[in-house]
């Protein structure tokens, strides 16, 4: 999911889309402890997606505390 795409969900999509993230990180790590995944780099991207969400819904918090 691109930034743009992002900023156009709500705030209520982002906290649910965050949780569900960091959900799918935990289950990607412990499948790695396990075995190797396939793709070990899923879980660099998934960090990411994470750090993209949490961004968001900051700037949205600072932009709401100006107001």
């Amino acid at each position: 999911m691109k930034n743009s795409e992002v900023k156009e969900l709500s705030t209520k999509e982002l906290m649910e889309r965050l949780e569900n993230e960091n959900g799918n990180l935990l289950s990607l790590r412990m499948n790695h402890k396990i075995s190797d995944l396939d793709n070990p780099q899923q879980i660099k991207e998934s960090k990411r997606f994470i750090a993209r969400l949490k961004t968001e819904l900051r700037k949205r918090e600072l932009n709401e505390t100006k107001s």
